[in-house]
């Protein structure tokens, strides 16, 4: 199970964020622009609307919880709160596809939003989801907001890659870094979400996902566990053509409405990363780990060219399968 973050009830861990931001409410200093920075799946967009919620219901709980039964967490899960407002890649009207980049369209709207009167006299709340998405044109337009910000407004930047953003946006927001969740926090938030997974596989799931309980959910909706067991096997001795053909046919099939492929290249990426770090810290180098780092930049210049061109997905996985031991 998987939850839009503008309606997931569950939160673990992450304290020191949680902290400094009710600190900075009820010290009466918060900021008018804040990022939400870390890994993909750790939680950064459930924190960012948790935060907006709580801002919105008066702030009165210690740890940023909102009841579901509230009328604030129900509209604010809706859409339709008149003092929340979301900025992320939307569908192009004409060609009914995801944008691939938040416009400055988007970022217009949320600046008219910010500059109106509360609706229900507390505050104006924006969460930019995938901030790092934002094309130039919409980055300096959040810059100017950022610039000057009306009062009782605040933005809230969610972003798995700070460094892509313009430095003068991270000058202008107070920074709250967020690190992958440890392996205990991972348990208890995967039997509140997914509670049916017996603990061999939960186990297993800790450990490939590196403390990203998105990538821990994805990997059980889309049967990681055994795409896990045929990356390691790809990554630790060459593949033979029949067997690569075979693999290649089990991870373009569909499990539950899930596409596969991202997450094989996911895993493939995470996993040859995991190893290349521990060929390092033991000494090894040259050629090898100059490869292993090419392949890394290379698979992920693969699965992005097939996702955005529409290319052949099994044909990428065997030319991925064939590079791997290629000297």
């Amino acid at each position: 199970m998987v939850l839009d973050p503008r309606a997931n009830p569950f939160f673990r861990g992450h304290e020191g964020a949680v902290n400094s931001l009710i600190h900075a409410v009820r010290s009466g200093r918060l900021h008018h622009g804040w990022l939400l920075a870390g890994p993909p799946g750790i939680g950064k967009a459930t924190l960012a609307y948790r935060f907006g919620r709580w801002l919105l219901a008066g702030g009165q709980t210690a740890d940023l919880s909102v009841p579901e039964s509230s009328g604030v967490f129900r509209r604010v899960a809706a859409g339709t709160h008149p003092d929340f407002f979301t900025v992320e890649r939307r569908v192009n009207a004409k060609t009914e596809k995801l944008q691939g980049e938040i416009v400055i369209a988007t970022i217009q709207e949320a600046s008219a939003f910010m500059r109106l009167t509360p609706a229900e006299g507390g505050w104006r709340v924006v969460v930019v989801d995938g901030a790092e998405d934002m094309n130039p044109n919409a980055a300096n337009a959040l810059l100017k907001l950022l610039e000057e910000p009306p009062p009782r407004a605040i933005l809230l930047l969610v972003s798995a890659a700070p460094g892509r953003l313009l430095p003068t946006i991270r000058s202008r927001c107070r920074i709250l870094p967020m690190a992958p969740l440890p392996s205990e926090t991972m348990l208890t938030l995967l039997q509140e979400y997914a509670p049916e997974l017996e603990q061999p596989a939960t186990a297993r799931l800790i450990d490939l996902s590196e403390g990203s309980i998105g990538n821990a959910l994805s990997l059980a909706a889309g049967d990681g566990v055994a795409l896990a067991a045929l990356v390691d096997e790809a990554l630790d001795a060459p593949v033979k053509p029949a067997r690569a053909q075979a693999m290649a046919d089990s991870v373009t099939r569909t499990v539950d409405g899930t596409d596969r492929f991202e997450l094989f290249f996911s895993l493939l990426r995470t996993r040859l990363a995991t190893r290349t770090r521990a060929l390092a810290r033991a000494g090894a180098g040259g050629m090898h780990l100059s490869h292993n780092v090419t392949l890394w930049q290379d698979f992920g210049k693969l699965e992005r060219e097939v996702l955005g061109l529409n290319l052949d997905k099994r044909a990428a996985i065997l030319v991925a399968l064939e590079q791997l031991h290629r000297s």
